[in-house]
């Protein structure tokens, strides 16, 4: 791994992208149901089977994602976020707990990542250990961590055990990452180290960990996806496989969909998070390599592949593609654009913000071409599967 040399994602690249249909996600029409009534709730991700299917207990699909109690302004949520439990069964959601016990995880809060189940039956969790314990206000450290619990099913439902060994298994140090260090900040003006995704490629059975990272850029940083690779010691972490080369400060929650024989990896990140700010619209962007080190080329020419609709610019976000092809997010802030509602009052930020699980989307990939439609619509792509 320590040859390679990351993909560039350019100010060329991103000079490309234009308004198109296939490119831009249907509005999003309120009220949605919540997901977990009083509790907000925004990054998901399925516990995956070894290959990335997503596993099944009892018939019901089993997820997580970040949840908090929801009051207040919205942004606030990151300073209160734990990981949840939950299944789902015939479109229906069932809330399952916190998956790890209060005050067991080893940061203050707990960000973004993916889980496993493995084959014995338990469930290897990685996350972001945002923060340090005892904190205050909440400093914004950021640690690779993992969790591996009995996964239980029984009469008092289906639940990870609590009595669970937390460690860190990466920090961003070495030669080619920015540390994830600062006390203070927020979310948009923080480098990274987080969002972890467990990947097995399937050439050759090595287990690896993609993960959101920031490297330097003149006197500022610029977004970057670190991989690091399972050893008989732990991870051993190599240079980025993609930079944002100048145009973005925070590309977010990676993860690799392996299609017709190619490597998809798959990005978010806002509009502000772009140089200039507003240079292009929040999104889900992706590259497409024969192999897990590359070399990457943006798809589409331009990395987009959905963006919100220009009549809702904030409405959704952390879009994660699946092995299936099919697209999920949470909604984020609905009604029209001009001011970032991060900023706005918190009762009006609460008014427009959904807290919960968008509609599905269907992705179409074809080479280096991606087209995106509504799941009425999926029988329309069939072909390009």
């Amino acid at each position: 791994m320590s040859g390679r040399r990351p993909a560039r994602w350019t100010a060329q690249h991103v000079g490309r992208i234009v308004h198109a249909p296939g490119a831009t996600a249907p509005v999003i029409v309120a009220p949605l149901p919540r997901v977990l009534p009083g509790h907000d709730v925004w990054d998901m991700w399925p516990v995956q089977e070894d290959d990335g299917s997503t596993a099944v207990v009892d018939g019901a699909e089993l997820w997580m994602a970040l949840a908090a109690p929801a009051g207040g302004h919205p942004e606030g949520r990151h300073d209160r976020a734990r990981l949840r439990l939950l299944t789902r069964l015939d479109g229906r959601w069932t809330d399952r707990g916190d998956v790890f016990a209060p005050g067991a995880s080893l940061g203050s809060r707990e960000w973004s990542g993916s889980a496993v189940r493995r084959a014995d039956g338990s469930v290897s969790t990685f996350y972001t250990a945002a923060g340090l314990r005892g904190t205050e206000p909440p400093t914004f450290h950021q640690r690779v961590a993992e969790a591996r619990a009995e996964l239980v099913s029984d009469a008092d439902g289906i639940r990870l055990t609590g009595d669970t060994e937390h460690r860190e298994v990466l920090r961003a140090d070495g030669p080619h990452y920015l540390p994830a260090d600062e006390v203070d900040g927020g979310p948009g003006r923080i480098r990274a180290f987080r969002d972890p995704y467990r990947f097995r490629d399937p050439a050759d059975g090595r287990e690896y960990l993609l993960v959101a990272a920031s490297v330097p850029w003149r006197d500022r940083f610029m977004g970057a996806i670190a991989l690091a690779a399972a050893t008989a010691d732990g991870w051993e972490l190599g240079p980025p496989l993609l930079v944002a080369d100048g145009v973005n400060h925070e590309i977010e929650r990676p993860h690799i969909v392996v299609h017709r024989s190619r490597y998809y990896l798959f990005v978010c990140t806002t509009r502000q998070a772009f140089h200039p700010a507003g240079g292009a619209p929040t999104g889900l962007y992706g590259f497409v390599a024969p192999a897990i080190d590359g070399p990457y080329e943006p798809l589409n020419g331009s990395g987009l592949v959905l963006r919100n609709p220009p009549e809702q610019p904030y409405q959704a976000y952390a879009w994660l593609v699946l092995p299936t092809l099919d697209v999920h997010s949470f909604v984020d802030y609905l009604g029209p654009g001009g001011e970032d509602p991060r900023h706005a009052s918190a009762e009006e930020a609460r008014a427009r913000f959904g807290g919960t699980f968008a509609p599905v989307l269907d992705l179409a990939i074809d080479g280096t071409s991606t087209v995106v439609r509504a799941p009425s619509e999926r029988e329309q792509v069939e072909s390009l599967r």
